[in-house]
């Protein structure tokens, strides 16, 4: 009988109105019927994309988590086979992954991304970060190799593609010989 009852309250319950304001979607993150949908956070970019005191403003951020958290937990030792660069914020494609490091691993530490967020992190994201970054003949492969001897230069990439040299030769003989300033006397 016991039983019975406390079945027949919890039917009255599942079979009243929602609360009002209340979405019965709220629990799947999906905003209510005819509700206003929740604030979209703002989307992240790439920060190669961002300029001037935006660009630096993340750019300070980012060398904030790096040197205080991310060098002294993964930071290992650095050699030949795992090199360093202390001018790393001037290597553009070490700024790009290290940023997409950090956004993945914010995103990860969220409690909304389970218990398993911060695993997920290190498999798929810092494992592949690390082993492009300092790799042996990755971008900061012509930098530091021994903590004794701190060295920086950036790599030259590969110049432009025959078709994109193509059409800037066809640009310039389209527009013309440079007409050269006359001297006045």
């Amino acid at each position: 009988m016991e039983q019975s009852a406390h079945q027949a309250q919890q039917l009255d319950h599942l079979a009243s109105a929602p609360a009002p304001g209340g979405s019965p979607f709220a629990a799947f993150g999906l905003p209510g019927l005819g509700g206003p949908p929740p604030a979209a956070p703002p989307e992240p970019r790439p920060i190669l994309e961002l300029d001037g005191e935006e660009r630096e403003d993340e750019l300070d951020a980012l060398s904030d988590w790096v040197d205080d958290f991310f060098l002294p937990v993964y930071g290992a030792e650095v050699t030949t086979a795992a090199p360093w660069c202390l001018q790393w914020q001037e290597h553009d494609d070490v700024v790009a992954w290290l940023h997409a490091l950090w956004l993945a691993y914010q995103q990860h530490k969220d409690p909304e991304a389970g218990l398993s967020g911060l695993f997920v992190w290190h498999r798929d994201f810092l494992t592949h970060a690390l082993a492009a970054i300092r790799a042996p003949g990755g971008p900061l492969s012509a930098c530091m190799t021994s903590p004794e001897r701190p060295s920086h230069r950036i790599l030259s990439g590969p110049p432009p593609s025959a078709r994109t040299e193509k059409a800037t030769a066809s640009a310039a003989a389209d527009a013309g010989p440079a007409e050269l300033d006359e001297p006045t006397s």
